[in-house]
């Protein structure tokens, strides 16, 4: 049987399937000589790089919705409708 192999790439985009180890893994996210994306060092694609402050910066985006999201916004006690919680009465004429 063939073996196949464990990285390469496939159209240009980077794959790892490698047993991973933790030296790899820190070493992957953590190059301060490339730029805010790098290679996975397990799995397909890419990932950020955190030696890259702009990496911290789409972190901290995404920190920030994230927890907007959750948290409802800035005024959780506003509604969106005007806060009217009445019944309200349809007529519907036939």
């Amino acid at each position: 049987m063939v073996d196949k192999p464990q990285s390469g790439s496939i159209l240009g985009i980077p794959y790892n399937f490698e047993r991973p180890s933790l030296g790899r893994l820190l070493s992957a996210h953590w190059k301060p000589g490339e730029g805010m994306v790098v290679e996975k060092p397990f799995g397909i694609g890419y990932t950020l790089n955190l030696a890259n402050w702009r990496s911290w910066l789409v972190v901290l985006v995404a920190g920030v919705l994230l927890w907007q999201e959750n948290d409802g916004g800035l005024t959780p006690d506003a509604d969106a409708d005007g806060g009217d919680d009445d019944p309200v009465e349809v007529v519907v004429d036939d």
